[in-house]
């Protein structure tokens, strides 16, 4: 005969329970980490995001900063925190040469592309990880310094929880997907405080738009820090097909400088954009010390979720909330642009300063390929205005609303 106890058959319940209940938190619907925010021309998805006063470590706006996330290259914020901690500690110079193996060499871009047994200083790396997101980068620091990557990134997770984060797993360096990293607005935002905090010696490295490789200039750089000029000064974007655009920011004002971390958008424009009115409502906030503290948000609260499945990443979207203005489709991409830019200077003319966004559609048919030249993400009053305009001087225009842009796009030839 076997007995149990009511004492233990109760603890099983519980920990049953809470099995149960950490299982349907992780397996909640995206839809529940997914909510409108604001744009200038209308609401659009987006994921969880927090900003945080970097002297007082307060939080001053967030929304499901608890909520697993897939990190995608936001990554490489922990592994440069790891190489800035190498540099303290004199194990590693700017000048210290990084090596590439074979296995660095065969990541995905994006990457410099070198080959194994060439090498780079570690400035160059850190320049290459902020401005050019390299993956083969961030994989040859996490060799170097750990011996492989797997064991580099356990030393992430390490150090993530030395800070603090206590939802975040790290499994590489760079970012590429796996479902077994994650991390959280909160967590995120913790990282970012402490690279800021722990490292100014260092930091300025987030400001890098591009880094010489050889002879060849590298790098695409954080648009955010010429849309928000002369306030922001790093830190990093990210993206994978499951986690959308993610980006963490920084930026200094009146003395104030705020940290903040946005998920999960369909599209970088909208993700920049986002971020720049995030920080000036931050801004405009006041702090005294009584606001609740970084580390005292809750970690958990779902996910992580899937923004845009692997089917569909890639395929030419329409994701903006504005009316557009299609200006005509032409034979080439340089004609359809600047049809394009004359059409956003006709806008200005007509007083307008909210001048939209660059859409250059390829539109086929019959095997040949146009570019349709689109205003995209305007307000109804400027779409109107300007398609107007241009039918009073017998010039093609038409707008288009959201709903209409949708593939195969046969619409837009002509």
């Amino acid at each position: 005969m076997v007995l149990v106890s009511y004492a233990s058959v109760a603890m099983n319940s519980r920990l049953l329970l809470c099995l149960l209940g950490l299982i349907g938190l992780l397996s909640l619907p995206a839809q529940a980490q997914i909510a409108a925010v604001a744009s200038p021309s209308g609401p659009v998805p987006a994921g969880p995001y927090a900003v945080v006063d970097v002297g007082t470590s307060e939080v001053l706006m967030d929304r499901n900063a608890g909520a697993y996330w897939y990190p995608a290259s936001l990554t490489k914020m922990m592994t440069i925190y790891i190489v800035f901690e190498e540099l303290k500690a004199g194990r590693l110079t700017l000048a210290t040469p990084l090596g590439f193996s074979e296995n660095a060499r065969a990541k995905e871009a994006s990457k410099l592309g070198l080959a194994p047994g060439q090498s780079i200083t570690v400035e160059q790396g850190l320049q290459a990880l902020v401005a050019h997101s390299a993956n083969d980068v961030a994989t040859a620091f996490g060799e170097q310094i750990s011996g492989s990557e797997a064991v580099f990134a356990q030393r992430m997770t390490d150090t993530a929880r030395r800070l603090g984060m206590t939802a975040t797993t790290y499994r590489n360096a760079n970012g590429l997907p796996d479902p077994a990293q994650m991390t959280t607005a909160r967590d995120t935002a913790i990282l970012g405080v402490a690279l800021v905090k722990d490292f100014p010696q260092y930091y300025g490295y987030f400001g890098t738009r591009n880094v010489i490789i050889g002879k060849q200039k590298v790098g695409l750089g954080v648009k955010f820090l010429d849309l928000y000029s002369p306030y922001a000064d790093g830190l990093k974007t990210g993206f994978i097909c499951a986690s959308g655009f993610n980006i963490v920011g920084s930026a200094v004002r009146d003395g104030r400088r705020l940290v903040a971390v946005a998920f999960g958008f369909r599209a970088s424009v909208l993700r920049d954009e986002f971020l720049v009115r995030l920080f000036d409502e931050a801004f405009a906030l006041k702090t005294g010390g009584n606001r609740q503290k970084i580390w005292q948000l809750h970690n958990g609260g779902g996910g992580p979720t899937t923004v845009l499945p692997y089917g569909e990443c890639g395929a030419i979207r329409y994701e903006f909330p504005g009316d557009a203005a299609w200006l005509g489709t032409y034979g080439d991409w340089r004609t359809a642009r600047t049809a394009f830019d004359k059409g956003r200077a006709e806008l200005a003319a007509l007083g307008f300063s909210r001048l939209g966004k660059e859409w250059i559609l390829p539109v086929a048919a019959n095997k040949v390929t146009k570019q349709a030249a689109i205003i995209a993400d305007l307000e109804p009053a400027a779409a109107e205005k300007l398609c107007a305009d241009y039918q009073a001087k017998k010039l093609f225009c038409q707008v288009k609303k959201s709903g209409e842009i949708v593939p195969p796009f046969g619409g837009f030839w002509r």
